[in-house]
């Protein structure tokens, strides 16, 4: 796996490219207004600010399409060159016609990195590190903010400094941006896999995993482009090994053969739990000590309707509550060491695919040996097998089964088939199995050319609610009012007195503020790491929940310190503080959850359209904070406008409470399956 990281790493020099130029637009300006004598223009100093993102709100709207046409990579080389030249504009800048020209440029690739980085990155991680390398954008993007913050305060301590080398500078670091994406960023396997070149996806993976055989996860990007959606079932299994089913067909019991490695015989085998939909443990010769999946009993999501709770998270939560820490894959997250509660952990217990008792074997016939993968692992402790359509106009055609141990359900000592199953070793587990057609039968193609795609396949109801959660979240990141934060911060820290922190020093008040968000910046860079460390191991679910309160402490404290008498220096020292710990949690959760949620819940099919929906309302939300916040500041005040941001940062922790799943782990077509599922009415 390490070729991926670096990879992801990579790509993310464009995110550390938006924070430095962030950091420099936030020093600058006062520079700039200066020359330029904005100070009696306020709408002139907001366009030069919000021009970026109005220029990047309207390249997201086609950013999307085309990068499902054209690929991932192109459109992150487009970026870099933008990058570059911004900042020669830059440097040039006689006026501010100039100035708003390189702005412009920078908001095209501005737009690009940050549409584009978190979907290239999902695509190619692997599900148990997913989180944690989706988090590097916003980690490179921090630590872009701190160098750029460090740099602009040596430039106020120097005489006469030049915000023209200042801002444009960014063309250095957008040279090495370039030569990486041209010649190291691969492109990324799920659009190589949808535009038919299997063999260059192929090539791809294999240098990003390491490993020569990657038929599973093959397969899996094939399965990708035709979600099953309402086609689409959950079942449960028990799971066990033994060397003769006669004794189980003698019985009259139903099971599922799992074929072993050598394709010779039986190795394990598996007893459905489920009938029609709800739980039948009469059919069953075993018991559970306890139930993980409410959602596979009939009628659990109606159970919910009287809840607030979106039916689509409770879903998802069913998938994770049971499931400890550090399972989600062969290795622990936390020691890295292989897991011992995971019966998939060892990769001889299913290699081959799941096929019925009755009807043809696909593998005996060989009638589509070729079509079966031979490794089952797709990550995140989930197995792609398959097993065969029994009866009808379908016979013998290939059902798509997503399997998923839960390693904490024990099957009951007292059973009196225990012991058989315990013939070859191996501990009977319970699995979840979701079930639908498979694209990789020719039987079903007619039905897989009926899916929508492009455009149409946002009809589709999972999709629909899936852009609800990106679309909220992408408000409501706005609404908590870190663009206001970001961009005028010096103005913000300067209303409030923190200029004159450090004049005993002979510090001007100027460099006090930027030394301020260097500190600001430098804090966000431990939260962050700490926030990748858990996005795979508590999830992104919980990192918003936690996160989201300390923001509205935060507010809170800059809203009632008005309220107390307190001195100038008291009061200068409680603005910094509240703003350093504002926009640290913030970065560590809200600042970079939604682009990595919006980047995960949407079809292959749909992503990049999807993604630019996403984003265009991110920009959208952006341009309106951005360009109101010197109106809003003169009309309300500071404690007027932190007032906003306490109501923006309530409202998101009640969205992510009702709405936001957790995917923790999660391959992305079990993802959109999921999603499809629990969007059902019924």
């Amino acid at each position: 796996m390490r070729e991926v990281v670096i990879v992801a790493v990579a790509a993310t020099l464009g995110n550390f490219l938006v924070g430095w130029d962030s950091s420099t637009i936030a020093g600058g300006m006062s520079y700039i207004k200066k020359e330029f004598n904005l100070d009696t223009n306020p709408t002139l100093e907001g366009l030069i600010v919000s021009i970026s993102f109005l220029t990047g709100t309207v390249v997201t709207i086609f950013s999307g399409t085309i990068s499902d046409r054209l690929g991932r990579r192109p459109m992150l080389i487009t970026s870099s060159i933008m990058f570059f030249l911004s900042g020669l504009v830059m440097l040039w800048a006689p006026n501010v016609l100039v100035v708003l020209l390189s702005r412009l440029l920078d908001g095209i690739a501005i737009s690009l990195a940050l549409t584009l980085t978190p979907l290239y990155i999902s695509e190619i991680a692997p599900p148990d590190i997913r989180g944690t390398l989706n988090t590097l954008p916003q980690f490179s993007s921090s630590g872009g903010m701190f160098v750029a913050y460090i740099m602009v305060f040596s430039f106020s301590m120097m005489e006469s400094p030049s915000w023209r080398v200042m801002l444009g500078i960014v063309s250095v670091p957008a040279v090495a941006y370039f030569y990486l994406a041209v010649f190291y960023l691969p492109e990324s396997p799920p659009w190589l896999v949808s535009k038919g070149r299997v063999n260059e996806a192929r090539k791809v993976l294999q240098r990003i995993r390491g490993t020569e055989d990657v038929s599973g996860e093959l397969a899996l990007l094939a399965e990708g482009m035709s979600p099953g959606g309402e086609s689409a079932t959950i079942e449960e299994y028990i799971v066990g090994s033994t060397s003769d089913l006669i004794d189980y067909k003698e019985a009259g019991r139903d099971c599922i053969k799992l074929y072993g490695p050598n394709q010779a015989g039986v190795s394990m085998v598996a007893q459905p739990m489920s009938g029609q939909g709800s739980m039948v443990l009469s059919r069953s010769p075993l018991t559970l000590s306890r139930s993980t999946l409410a959602l596979s009993r009939q009628g659990s999501i109606v159970a919910q309707a009287a809840n607030l709770k979106d039916p689509v998270v409770t879903l998802f939560g069913s998938m994770h509550e049971n499931v400890p820490f550090e399972f989600g894959g062969s290795r622990s997250m936390l020691t890295g060491e292989p897991n011992q509660n995971d019966p998939f952990s060892n990769t001889d217990n299913l290699n081959a695919p799941l096929l019925s008792t009755q009807g043809s074997s696909v593998l005996e016939t060989g009638s589509n040996n070729n079509l079966v993968p031979k490794n089952t692992d797709i990550g995140g402790g989930w197995k792609l097998v398959y097993k065969s359509v029994e009866g009808g106009e379908k016979e013998g055609a290939l059902q798509r089964v997503y399997l998923r141990a839960d390693p904490n359900v024990v099957v009951s000592q007292q059973d009196s088939f225990r012991n058989d199953l315990n013939a070859d070793g191996c501990e009977p587990f319970q699995a979840a199995a979701l079930v639908s057609q498979s694209v990789l039968c020719p039987i079903m193609k007619s039905e897989v050319a009926a899916k929508r795609t492009g455009w149409g396949g946002l009809l589709d109801i999972g999709v629909k609610r899936a852009l609800v959660v990106g679309i909220g979240l992408q408000v409501l990141q706005q609404a908590a009012g870190i663009n206001g934060f970001l961009y005028y911060a010096p103005q913000i820290l300067e209303q409030a007195g923190v200029g004159s922190l450090l004049s005993n020093l002979g510090i001007s008040s100027r460099s006090t503020i930027l030394l301020v968000n260097v500190i600001a910046t430098f804090t966000m860079l431990p939260l962050l790491a700490i926030s990748m460390r858990m996005m795979d191991i508590a999830g992104r679910r919980s990192i918003l929940l936690f996160t989201i309160p300390i923001l509205i402490v935060s507010l809170l404290v800059l809203v009632l310190r008005n309220l107390f008498h307190m001195g100038s220096t008291l009061n200068a020292i409680v603005t910094a503080v509240c703003v350093v710990v504002y926009e640290s949690f913030f970065c560590m959760g809200f600042g970079v959850i939604p682009n990595l949620l919006c980047s995960e819940i949407f079809p292959t099919s749909v992503r990049g359209i999807c993604i630019s929906i996403c984003s265009l309302t991110y920009w959208v939300c952006t341009l309106i904070v951005t360009s109101s916040f010197p109106f809003l500041l003169h009309l309300l005040g500071l404690t007027g406008v932190f007032v906003l941001f306490v109501v923006g940062c309530i409202i998101a922790w009640i969205f992510v409470y009702l709405k936001v799943p957790e995917t923790k782990g999660m391959p992305l077509e079990v993802i959109i399956e999921f999603f499809a599922i629990g969007a059902k009415p019924e």
